[in-house]
């Protein structure tokens, strides 16, 4: 059994609306001791919309830290007082412009488990129907329609470099299929 940490004590750094930057001090049981800075958020929820004829429903947005446009899963930062499932809505309509008659939780991943404690609970939606995209004032979507061989293919050749959108794709994969 490996040992566990203690954590003897948080502090918030830094917060806005989607995380905080906090900073633990811990102890090791061997008595080692210190500081481990990370992100703690509510969690993430990413939905792979299917439409009634098998293609998935992509956005390609333009992410500023990569200073470039991204192929995504429509996804977004579980606030305060809403769960996965609510998130997964929300964001399937804002970004993507649909509503889903049926939709189900496939799986639950961390993206980056050194550094967030973050969950990104990811959800398959199918039958359906058009909606108003409301994105936020920063976002801005085209959207992307593939069947599965082309994800594989845009994986393959990396035009598709999201890592939660990787991940996403291994969780649904075989769902999709």
């Amino acid at each position: 059994m490996l040992r566990r940490w203690k954590r003897v004590e948080t502090a918030v750094f830094c917060e806005n609306r989607w995380w905080a930057y906090n900073v633990d001090k811990f102890q090791i049981p061997d008595g080692l001791s210190g500081e481990y800075h990370y992100v703690h958020t509510n969690g993430s929820s990413m939905v792979i919309p299917v439409t009634n004829d098998g293609k998935m429903v992509l956005v390609n947005q333009f992410r500023y830290l990569g200073d470039r446009e991204s192929l995504e899963f429509p996804c977004g930062s579980v606030e305060k007082g809403h769960s996965h499932l609510q998130t997964a809505l929300l964001e399937l309509e804002q970004e993507a412009g649909y509503r889903a008659d049926e939709i189900r939780e496939i799986g639950r991943f961390n993206p980056y488990n050194g550094v967030t404690d973050e969950f990104c609970a990811v959800f398959v939606a199918d039958r359906l129907r058009s909606a108003t995209a409301k994105p936020d004032v920063t976002e801005e979507f085209e959207l992307v329609y593939c069947t599965a061989r082309q994800l594989d293919d845009m994986v393959r050749d990396k035009v598709i470099w999201d890592g939660m959108t990787l991940a996403a794709w291994m969780l649904a994969r075989h769902e999709v299929l």
